[in-house]
């Protein structure tokens, strides 16, 4: 099934093992492949012409900040864009305590459908495979929290990317504080690579010039210091957000709107191999 929004990959130093782009080839999902000039011949002799998109700038040191402003300028064409992450290594769907790895592109498909339900949605996405276990119950999404790596952005959404270090959960607590709603979705899964484990991307532009967890937890801290604090946990330093003072942040349903009664499974079926 066709996704309605365009999907951006956004790739750094990383043309032998974009993982993404891998899967997303093989469930034959269409999508860009952002990468910076200087790459291009690279990236052009491993993934061929039809997916690339070759940004304006190089090097800039930002990490994927400005890779991100370009393609939410280059998506003004549509409603809303995906910007996801070069290193996830599958696409899941989490049903009845089974997170079996989908085929082809539906997932999105569902989410885009179900986050256009509502008028006040601005961020979503599929939340980390590792982060619903199989043995854990769930409910089918969290509202008003972050979301990472696997993003759907609405393109009227008031603020653009910003900062170094924790870049999404930055743009996902500005856009709560300003009375949007963010929709993280379980019954959809990602497998995401940990990050600093592969080589590229922000591992070797933004988080190869230091190691200090510190640094990355207060830069957080310092952009929203009524509700971030910095704590010590797991053996490093963390940052650690209030969402609770988004829990009057309501779903919005768009005008008209019917749902049908019964579950549409969108002609999802689980096949044993």
């Amino acid at each position: 099934m066709k996704n309605k929004y365009p999907i951006y990959v956004i790739s750094k130093g990383r043309a032998k093992r974009c993982l993404t782009a891998r899967e997303l080839t093989l469930m034959n999902v269409k999508f860009y492949l952002v990468v910076e000039p200087q790459e291009e011949e690279e990236y052009r002799k491993e993934w061929g012409d039809a997916n690339l998109l070759i940004t304006p700038f190089s090097n800039l040191g930002n990490g994927s900040i400005d890779v991100r402003n370009f393609v939410w300028e280059h998506s003004q064409s549509f409603k809303k864009h995906w910007v996801l992450d070069d290193n996830l290594e599958g696409f899941h769907r989490l049903n009845r305590n089974m997170k079996p790895k989908v085929t082809d592109g539906t997932i999105f498909n569902c989410c885009e459908d179900f986050t256009d339900r509502y008028s006040n949605v601005k961020i979503s996405g599929m939340n980390y495979y590792s982060f619903c276990k199989a043995t854990d119950k769930v409910p089918p999404y969290y509202l008003n929290t972050r979301v990472y790596s696997c993003i759907l952005i609405d393109n009227n959404l008031p603020f653009k990317w910003r900062g170094k270090y924790n870049e999404d959960t930055d743009l996902c607590l500005r856009t709560l504080k300003a009375g949007y709603c963010t929709i993280l979705f379980n019954a959809f899964l990602v497998g995401k690579v940990t990050t600093m484990r592969m080589k590229g991307g922000n591992t070797s532009e933004v988080y190869g010039d230091t190691d200090n967890r510190k640094e990355f937890a207060e830069s957080l801290q310092r952009q929203h210091p009524d509700i971030v604090k910095v704590v010590w946990k797991f053996n490093r330093w963390h940052h650690q957000v209030n969402y609770k003072s988004f829990k009057n942040n309501k779903l919005i349903k768009k005008e008209g709107l019917i749902i049908k009664k019964g579950v549409n499974n969108y002609g999802m079926k689980l096949i044993q191999k």
